[in-house]
């Protein structure tokens, strides 16, 4: 069976949408922005400390964030000192009007919960005595040790791809799930919800933070067209919640439950076309 395939090298980021600016906070509720940094005259990819108030503009807009300081040059003992935390709920600086999970939690908007260490994420109906299994802080440093590497492969008849992931250095004995981007998603009006690559959609890295991933998607790169809503982006997603939550990627998506770690840093995937 011939074979038509591409390989890709993932990016270390935290950062799904432009907002919120970061699916992790530090301490002090400042957003970790490893992603696009929208700045007054520019958006570039880059790595900041943003304000939680930074100006929020409407669905589809931007406005500059409000930088608290630059971390494109800092030293890697200032990165072991940053603790990375879940964002609260309500999100912060949200603006992406979707429910990732309307059979589950229809109601995810009204949940209130301060913001938690990364490593002691909110688990639903968790009890001491079940053994949770204990991490140790996740500091940006740590964050930013992580790499992935995505083989895509399409079927000879080209009905399907295959998605062949190896991870190394991501956060060691924790749950990843991988959620694929289609070209709706962020679609100003009437947008898609952002799904689950594959389902079984989860698994568990080693004690050095290595893995492996693979789903097969049918037809997930039709021909371009006004009704077509291909895969163009990947992100892999570290989950503070510990479980999966089969095809919905969260219950409250950006930061709540579920946070960016690796993706590709432009959409990808324009040499593959599929058919129905």
């Amino acid at each position: 069976m011939t074979m038509h395939g591409q390989n890709y090298r993932l990016a270390v980021t935290t950062q799904g949408p432009l907002y919120p600016p970061a699916e992790v906070m530090d301490a002090d509720g400042n957003f970790i922005v490893i992603g696009q940094i929208i700045r007054e005259t520019e958006t570039t990819w880059g790595a900041a400390i943003v304000s939680s108030k930074s100006p929020l503009p409407s669905y589809g807009q931007v406005l500059p964030y409000t930088i608290v300081k630059e971390l494109g040059d800092a030293a890697e003992q200032s990165l072991e000192k940053i603790v990375l935390h879940t964002l609260p709920l309500p999100l912060p600086s949200n603006n992406y009007p979707m429910l990732f999970a309307p059979e589950q939690c229809p109601e995810a908007s009204t949940v209130v919960r301060e913001q938690l260490p990364l490593h002691e994420g909110y688990i639903a109906d968790y009890r001491k005595s079940d053994g949770r299994r204990k991490l140790p802080a996740i500091t940006l440093a740590g964050w930013l040790r992580a790499s992935g590497e995505l083989a895509v492969t399409l079927s000879d008849d080209k009905k399907s791809a295959i998605f062949n992931f190896t991870f190394t250095k991501l956060v060691p004995h924790s749950i990843y799930t991988v959620m694929s981007l289609r070209e709706k998603d962020l679609a100003v009006n009437d947008p898609s919800r952002p799904g689950p690559l594959g389902i079984p959609n989860v698994f568990v890295t080693d004690t050095n933070g290595n893995a492996e991933y693979w789903a097969e998607l049918p037809d997930p790169f039709p021909p371009k067209s006004e009704y077509s809503n291909r895969i163009i982006n990947v992100v892999v997603l570290f989950m503070s919640s510990q479980q999966s939550y089969g095809g919905a990627i969260g219950l409250h998506g950006l930061g709540g439950d579920i946070h960016a770690h690796l993706k590709l840093k432009v959409s990808g995937f324009g040499e593959f076309t599929t058919v129905a």
